[in-house]
């Protein structure tokens, strides 16, 4: 699934200018090619499909083919200003040893995943249908998330895990939804490091 580019926009400001980025599941590198052009970043790509791996060549992005369920273990510790991990961990099998990979190897890390939580999932789910949006746009038989979570599911695994959270919010049709994000926001933020 393709991010939106105005939810690309607003993640992209919590990235410091200058950082050295390693974007984990970066699909076309749309995102680290906006960052590197617009706050003046460098880094890496993580992407595991052809097409994509080869999108992000043609655009400039240094990608590096590889499947995350396999970790990190060719980056040492802090390696990265930051590590993206964009509409990724609910892709993963092993999703918390990723979210303690990302950790540390970056010494900010930040995710984004759909927020099973939205209220018209809840509606879905209440009319005894899986929902199917434009966050979570697949059939339940037909879809690449092996997991689905919510806003406030992260803060527990964040705690769990001894991450502290930086800054956390939700995204709605490429807004900021600070207030409810767990009901109101189809799409959880969180900005974090090792605590």
């Amino acid at each position: 699934m393709t991010t939106p580019l105005k939810n690309l926009e607003v993640i992209a400001r919590l990235v410091p200018r200058g950082a050295r980025v390693l974007d984990l599941g970066c699909g076309t590198g749309e995102l680290l090619a906006y960052l590197m052009r617009e706050r003046g970043c460098s880094g890496y790509g993580i992407e595991l499909d052809d097409a994509n791996v080869l999108a992000s060549t043609q655009r400039g992005i240094n990608v590096i083919q590889l499947n995350l369920e396999e970790g990190l273990k060719l980056f040492d510790d802090h390696s990265f200003d930051v590590v993206l991990q964009l509409e990724t961990l609910q892709h993963l099998r092993n999703a918390e040893k990723m979210l303690r990979e990302t950790a540390r190897v970056g010494r900010i890390g930040i995710v984004s995943f759909p927020n099973f939580a939205h209220w018209p999932n809840r509606v879905s789910v209440l009319r005894g249908r899986m929902p199917v949006t434009r966050a979570l746009p697949y059939e339940w038989y037909d879809t690449p998330n092996i997991r689905v979570g919510t806003y406030a599911d992260f803060e527990v695994l964040a705690r769990k895990n001894g991450l502290q959270i930086l800054d956390s919010f939700g995204l709605q049709d490429g807004e900021m939804v600070r207030t409810l994000p767990n009901l109101l926001a189809s799409v959880a933020v969180f900005k974090f490091e090792r605590g």
